[in-house]
């Protein structure tokens, strides 16, 4: 049972589900596994608890 997670910023519930949809597939299809095997974990992180280049991602210009 492969399990993933993948860490990013907040999203809508409409994007959690598409995302655990499409990876979960994706997955599945490379492993040859049935898509029901997926495990995929969300982790939604504040701009302020992501750090580049020595900034908060939140005082970067997107």
């Amino acid at each position: 049972m492969p399990a993933i997670t993948i860490e990013g910023p907040k999203a809508t519930k409409e994007a959690k589900k598409e995302i655990i949809e499409k990876v979960s597939k994706d997955v599945a299809e490379a492993y040859g596994l049935p898509v029901q095997s997926i495990v995929i974990t969300i982790h939604e992180c504040e701009q302020d608890n992501v750090g580049v280049g020595g900034k908060q991602l939140s005082e970067i210009e997107h």
